[in-house]
């Protein structure tokens, strides 16, 4: 069955590696009829991905991805329909983009400490917007240092690297309510690959307390087993089964866009809660103070 849907995608207002145009375009090429752009921690994309969708003739859903720490791992939170205009949820967004930064320069930083001759300078080029990990891994590709972006993330900057540095943290549950406070709708991500099952069905009653909508269950390389085990979670606890590729660009993730079939239901679902809210007066969020970092 072709598939015409893909929730999970990121631009050069994050850490993809194409523009929000490009971006649509190769949705359209794909077969592609419906996209959400959910960029880490920035909305910056959704003006022009938006546009570029009205021209393709792409159903265009705007969107977001927030990065939640927990102990010894982290999960993310996607968010969608957001009405991300709204001044609080934007200076919130600035907040995290901003720590982003200063983690991209740190881990430039480090790794000059270590022998390994990149520039910041040349990093901001290689990212035209939003500096991400895969940045600096491409900066590392360009001076010979490895030959993929993987083998950078597993030498260099991945967790547990020298050069690895944590980011301005938000717990799970604060990344549900910042998403609600955009009147947005918030669904966990690919939540087999982290935190895993046994650890999920622990989190997914106060998720789901906090306003935890969705559960992400049609992602990358699941197996149709991974999807049953969703499915019958997102069952038990009235969570709407969604799905996407996590497209970044060419080797960073397996799963090309629009590669993973999505069923049209999960659209109509989200669209429908949508529609419940809009106009409504959200919750108020309250950026916690960032954690100290070494």
């Amino acid at each position: 069955m072709a598939n015409t849907i893909d929730l999970h995608t990121h631009s050069t207002a994050s850490d993809g590696l194409y523009s929000p145009t490009d971006l649509l375009q190769q949705a359209q090429q794909a077969g592609l009829k419906v996209l959400a752009l959910t960029d880490h921690d920035s909305t910056e994309g959704i003006v022009e991905a938006s546009e570029a969708a009205q021209r393709l003739g792409i159903e265009f859903i705007p969107g977001i991805e927030l990065n939640a720490d927990v102990d010894r791992s982290e999960i993310h939170v996607l968010g969608y329909y957001l009405e991300y205009q709204r001044p609080e949820f934007q200076s919130i967004l600035k907040t995290l983009r901003d720590a982003r930064v200063r983690r991209g320069q740190r881990m430039v930083e480090l790794l000059n400490e270590e022998g390994i001759n990149i520039s910041w300078d040349r990093v901001r080029e290689l990212a035209q917007g939003a500096v991400g990990r895969p940045h600096v891994a491409k900066a590392l590709m360009e001076a010979g240092y490895v030959q993929s972006i993987p083998e950078a993330f597993d030498k260099y900057i991945g967790k547990g690297c020298p050069a690895y540095v944590p980011r301005y943290k938000l717990t799970p549950e604060e990344a549900v309510h910042l998403i609600n406070s955009a009147n947005g709708l918030a669904v966990m991500a690919h939540p087999i690959t982290v935190p895993g099952l046994d650890e999920l069905q622990r989190w997914l009653p106060g998720l789901q307390k906090a306003g935890l909508v969705g559960l992400e269950t049609y992602y990358g390389p699941y197996t149709h087993k991974d999807e049953d085990a969703l499915l019958s979670l997102a069952s038990r606890y009235n969570l709407i089964p969604t799905g996407g590729t996590d497209f970044h660009g060419p080797g960073i993730h397996p799963t090309p866009l629009g590669g993973r079939f999505v069923p049209p239901e999960a659209v109509e679902r989200l669209k429908a809660l949508a529609a419940s809210r809009r106009g409504k007066t959200p919750p108020a969020f309250e950026l916690p103070a960032p954690v100290e970092e070494k």
